[in-house]
């Protein structure tokens, strides 16, 4: 059946966005459209096997023991500071003058080592977000439930969250735990405990560009070699503590030609219809997010092979 998305608006303005509002007088067929992508786009050769509902061995609550951790040298990954945006190495230079831990996280550490251009760059501090804000002239500190500090150098804005911040939400109690590492330090601990927070193990990356040292506490590493998308919790928790995590999972595996680990790719499907939760603002975000920077086609590929196309396109038959 011929479909019209006429109705799909993404407005979000702040980032770049992907057209995908048509004209009202437009229509195309969904499944041919996706068997013209036959050899184009990056997921084609993923292996179906991943994409099927399998009987797993699902890791349940409790205490799980943690990861190998590992410390390498940037040089040996081959990750240069060069590569840092200006306005970036000036926020870390500032805080790290002020005698503050600082650390680049999550996925520019992950693009850089994958060489990749990072569309933007996070760092992680030991000042609080009150001190971060106070040792600039033009910053702010927005958001309730995880807030971040603001650093506007020039037209660019560098985004800066604060261990402490992090360690308040890690002493709320979760139906998880990992098992707390013995014999490490507590600079070690804390950054575990930050790492363990975040959404896949990719994500869970942290680079030090003054010791130049990438932190590795989730396996990442291992799982960028085998190019998999894995949640660091048990997926069926981590999509149910934020299911915006399910449309994450399809835009990273989507922009990185990755597969989806196999419980990953089992939980996105069963807990699909979760999506709904969402408030129309974050979901307009986070589908803004998937369709820019080149990946459209890659995403609504995996979108539709997870049945969540006709969950976001709801009426339609595809």
């Amino acid at each position: 059946m011929a479909i019209s998305i006429a109705t799909f608006k993404l407005s979000i303005s702040s980032r770049p966005f992907f057209p995908f509002l048509l004209k009202s007088s437009q229509s195309f067929n969904l499944p041919t459209f996706f068997r013209s992508w036959a050899s184009t786009a990056s997921v084609e050769a993923l292996d179906e096997a991943e994409f099927l509902i399998k009987p797993i061995k699902s890791r349940s609550p409790g205490a799980e023991k943690v990861q190998a951790w590992k410390k390498l040298s940037s040089k040996e990954l081959g990750v240069s500071t060069s590569s840092i945006s200006g306005p970036t190495k000036v926020v870390l230079k500032e805080l790290k003058k002020r005698g503050y831990e600082v650390y680049l996280v999550g996925g520019c550490v992950r693009d850089l080592i994958l060489k990749r251009v990072p569309k933007d760059f996070d760092i992680l501090t030991s000042a609080e977000l009150r001190e971060v804000l106070r040792s600039f002239r033009h910053a702010e500190i927005v958001g309730k439930r995880f807030p971040i500090c603001l650093v506007h150098i020039g037209d660019h804005v560098v985004e800066v969250s604060s261990f402490n911040t992090g360690q308040r939400r890690s002493n709320k109690k979760s139906p998880f735990q990992f098992e707390v590492p013995t014999g490490c330090d507590e600079k070690d601990n804390i950054r575990w405990r930050n790492c363990m927070q975040r959404d896949f193990t990719i994500n869970g990356l942290m680079f030090d560009p003054f010791a130049r040292i990438v932190y590795d506490y989730t396996g990442a590493l291992e799982d960028l070699k085998k190019a998999k998308v894995r949640t660091i919790i048990p997926a069926s928790i981590s999509f149910h503590e934020d299911c915006a995590r399910i449309l994450r999972a399809v835009r990273v595996a989507a922009r990185l030609g990755f597969r989806l680990e196999r419980e990953t790719a089992q939980c996105v499907r069963n807990s699909s219809y979760s999506i709904l939760r969402l408030d129309k603002g974050r979901f307009l975000l986070e589908m803004n997010y998937m369709l820019a920077y080149g990946s459209a086609e890659a995403s609504l590929r995996l979108l539709w092979r997870f049945g969540l196309l006709e969950i976001i396109l709801p009426h339609q038959h595809i």
